[in-house]
């Protein structure tokens, strides 16, 4: 981070404040999801979506900007709602196809959402996104809150 940001040089991470940030990924409603266009401009949209297991899940058309985008250039950004409370999630999207995995999927949209997904409609995917790097922070306490979490 930059100097300008003053943190102390020995930012401690442990898995209590991880298990903090998993917990807000779960119980958030809409994340911001964050895709690259051909041409380079950024592209960010709402969307529902489910953290399980360490793995962030969301459905899109195949013909939406963002399943466009993903097709081409699969890094993508997740960000909570909260500006205060911040969690930012990067890494490469993948199409989730194995079935069982989609059921589970859908069957957790429900649960959630009320709301069933399809997961063997055609016109949509379902992605599957594990964090390569993570940033997280509260705005009430950023020097000591903020911390970068890197992931295999």
């Amino acid at each position: 981070m930059p100097k300008s940001y003053r943190l102390p040089g020995d930012l401690a991470t442990d898995q209590s404040a991880w298990l903090r940030v998993t917990e807000m990924l779960a119980r958030a409603r809409n994340y911001w999801v964050c895709t690259t266009r051909p041409d380079g401009r950024p592209h960010a949209m709402p969307v529902w979506g489910l953290w399980l297991g360490e793995v962030f899940y969301f459905a899109t058309d195949r013909e939406s900007r963002k399943g466009r985008n993903l097709r081409i250039n699969s890094w993508m950004n997740v960000h909570l709602e909260s500006g205060d409370d911040v969690v930012i999630l990067e890494g490469r999207a993948d199409e989730l196809t194995d079935p069982l995995a989609l059921d589970l999927v859908a069957e957790a949209y429900e649960s959630k959402y009320k709301w069933r997904l399809d997961p063997r409609a055609t016109d949509q995917m379902i992605y599957q996104l594990r964090p390569h790097t993570a940033f997280t922070w509260q705005e009430k306490d950023f020097p000591n809150t903020a911390a970068r979490w890197l992931f295999e």
